[in-house]
């Protein structure tokens, strides 16, 4: 079929079906009528990606836009969830107890995938359980759709399209059919929630079958994720993450929340394990020091292994939520306490307010957005530095009071 006839074709059935979506569904929503001309640009870059027109017709056909997605990409939720509750339902005594009964019933496949890329089965198990409530819950959106939705949007369009793309393939390459791409409404699919690039690159066949089959193969979705940890620098029996103990006059003004030492460093300046010592093949290993909450809540030593589980997930509380949860799998270890609880994460407005008063008073967030991201932490250390205050560039209730009062005052 000749492009101009395919997409007379499919943008007939489009503007057809979009009869009860003429208008934006609010102000701020784009208008779904302009979703005929993105799918048109892009029925053209899927035919110069050399994507036959049977795969076109079966993704593109009578497409419309999700306008559900839209909102969920929109809509950032005003309150910041604290660490501690996070770990608390990640690593809760239910979802290792569910843990337990799936590692139990694929354990052939769990022993499989650890002999083949040395990845800790309770990690493996882990991972499982927060991707998917260990494939119970994988997600029921039309992948493709919801990731048009975005593309036509705008706001994630590069990244969406480069998704739409990898979907193609994997239709070309007999990897899925349209039927199986279902999944999250941000595109994630399968028990253990890969997006079509990190499909193509990542996921493995283990069970045989000719298919790489993350939707309905334990062994299959178990044996992608091992690989991709494998490939983000993954390191058979080093940890993941270990807690500290910090001396009582730690200078948290030369620390930094990237920069990697050795654990013997770690030890010349008396920071030492929650509970024990330092393993002997530990000590010679590389870590960064990670304080989610804080001088005043828990601190942890965290290994190239935390940071290869943060290629799923670029955020410390599920780093943390995967190691918490894995060690509760394994030897029954609970997360730790001593959380500052009257001292929670701000709200997204009230970051905004500490990013505007932060830039105000000559410590530069580089942006304010409501989301309190490296550059925002950097400034707050150098504000908490200048003022006396322990710089630990946590951004609680207490810090946002301090910040406001010297804005105001000033």
């Amino acid at each position: 079929m000749a492009l101009s006839d395919f997409v007379k074709a499919g943008l007939a059935a489009a503007v057809m079906a979009m009869g009860a979506l003429a208008a934006p569904a609010r102000a701020d929503m784009p208008d779904p009528a302009s979703f005929p001309a993105w799918l048109e640009g892009f029925a053209a870059r899927l035919e110069s990606e050399g994507v036959s027109a049977p795969v076109r017709t079966s993704m593109l056909d009578g497409l419309t836009p999700d306008l559900r997605i839209v909102e969920r990409d929109r809509t950032q939720p005003e309150f910041v969830r604290p660490v501690w509750q996070y770990l608390a339902g990640a690593a809760s005594a239910e979802r290792a107890a569910g843990g337990q009964r799936a590692a139990a019933r694929h354990r052939d496949a769990l022993d499989q995938v650890e002999a083949r890329f040395g990845v800790d089965r309770n990690v493996l198990t882990a991972i499982w359980g927060l991707e998917s409530a260990y494939g119970a819950i994988q997600g029921d959106f039309d992948v493709v759709r919801s990731l048009a939705t975005l593309a036509w949007e705008g706001r994630r369009r590069a990244f969406a399209e480069a998704q739409l793309i990898a979907a193609a393939r994997m239709i070309e390459r007999g990897y899925a059919t349209r039927e199986d791409l279902k999944g999250s409404w941000a595109g994630a699919m399968g028990q253990t929630q890969f997006i079509p690039t990190t499909y193509l690159e990542r996921a493995v066949d283990m069970d045989g079958d000719g298919r790489r089959n993350i939707w309905t193969s334990e062994a299959d979705a178990l044996g992608s994720a091992a690989n991709l940890l494998v490939n983000a620098g993954w390191e058979a029996g080093a940890p993941v993450v270990v807690q500290v103990t910090l001396p009582d006059d730690y200078d948290f003004s030369r620390w930094s929340e990237t920069a990697r030492r050795p654990v013997t460093s770690w030890a010349g300046d008396s920071v030492r394990p929650a509970d024990g010592e330092w393993a002997p093949d530990d000590l010679y290993r590389t870590a960064r020091l990670v304080i989610p909450a804080g001088a005043r809540g828990p601190a942890f030593l965290a290994f190239g292994n935390f940071d290869a589980l943060m290629r799923y997930n670029n955020s410390t509380a599920y780093g943390l939520g995967v190691a918490y949860l894995a060690k509760r799998l394994s030897d029954g270890v609970t997360p730790p306490e001593g959380w500052p609880e009257n001292d929670p994460p701000i709200t997204r407005s009230q970051a905004r307010d500490l990013q505007a008063a932060l830039t105000a008073l000559g410590y530069d967030t580089q942006g304010v957005d409501g989301i309190v991201g490296a550059n925002t932490r950097a400034a707050l250390r150098r504000f908490q530095s200048d003022n006396g205050l322990i710089a630990d560039g946590y951004a609680g209730r207490q810090a946002h009071d301090a910040v406001m009062a010297a804005r105001a005052n000033r």
